[in-house]
């Protein structure tokens, strides 16, 4: 009996730090927010007022977050499909190399270690007006695009600067799986006389069902969560373009300092990223299916 309570006391004692730091950064904040859900409070007053549904309502007939709702799937359409065509480029260019794996899979990963803010300062002077790029394109095409002041190309450059950062780690998610392929299938197909891109599209691709549904989950749950990218180069501009979830939060939360609209805000970006992780998931399952995956 004094062994199994020792027992007891031991495990909650090394789970206790961890218990502790979900209690102080994630159930206490949460709680929070649900209150500040239905008040007005401008996080300095003691007095906050109770205002019901009113943020509900503002928020659904706000053009703002109208246009945070569509700048994440734009960024999407351009993300979800480049980062998964490069990352597994990486991922098959590393897997064919017979040696320093490690040493070349860490210098794809390097990208996703640098800042945000380091990247998006770079981006933002190779881009500007007067870079060294400029005099080439005035050369090749006559102007020089105007990169964050042009709707379309904003999106590209920040979801093209995401896919960049993150297609290191993904890849190496992908290498992981392509580890677990059984040789024996490629071997199989060589016989029959199979090329390069029918195995990849009929057994490699197929095998990586597993890691294939973890980077588009982790991929699109990412892109509910944009600020540093369009905060450091567009401060969700021109017209809204590239105004995100993350960005009407903070701007609302500390600029207009309505700490309640901000939080029933980030609670429909919640609830939306919840819905569309659960379509992507039934999209990817039904896929994973046809393909003998259960």
């Amino acid at each position: 009996m004094k062994r199994t309570r020792w027992i007891e006391v031991r495990g909650w004692s090394l789970t206790s730090p961890y218990l502790i730091f979900t209690l102080i950064f994630f159930i206490i904040p949460l709680i929070w927010g649900i209150v500040l859900l239905f008040t007005n409070w401008n996080l300095i007053s003691p007095h906050r007022d109770f205002v019901g549904f009113a943020n509900f309502i503002e928020a659904l007939k706000s053009p703002k977050v109208h246009a945070a709702f569509f700048t994440t799937y734009k960024v999407m359409a351009i993300f979800i499909p480049t980062v998964l065509t490069s990352s597994l480029a990486i991922a098959l260019l590393i897997n064919s190399i017979p040696r320093l794996k490690g040493l070349i899979s860490v210098g794809f990963f390097l990208p996703y270690l640098v800042s945000g803010v380091a990247v998006a300062l770079v981006v933002n002077g190779v881009l500007s007006y007067n870079s060294p790029l400029s005099p080439m394109f005035r050369r090749l095409f006559g102007c020089v695009p105007d990169w964050f002041g042009n709707s379309t190309l904003a999106v590209m450059v920040i979801s093209l600067m995401i896919t960049w950062k993150l297609s290191g780690y993904y890849a190496l998610i992908f290498l992981s799986g392509l580890s677990s392929i059984p040789k024996e299938l490629y071997e199989a197909a060589d016989i029959d006389g199979a090329g390069w891109w029918t195995k990849l599209f009929k057994i490699t691709i197929p095998m990586l069902y597993p890691a294939l549904y973890t980077v588009i989950i982790l991929a699109v749950g990412l892109m509910f969560g944009i600020f540093t990218e369009p905060y450091m180069l567009t401060g969700g501009g021109p017209d809204l373009a590239t105004h995100t979830w993350v960005l009407e939060i903070y701007y609302q939360a500390f600029s207009s300092m309505r700490a309640g609209y901000a939080s029933m805000i980030a609670l429909i970006n919640a609830t939306v990223t919840f819905i569309s992780i659960i379509i992507i998931r039934k999209i990817m399952e039904g896929w994973g299916k046809r393909h003998g995956w259960t």
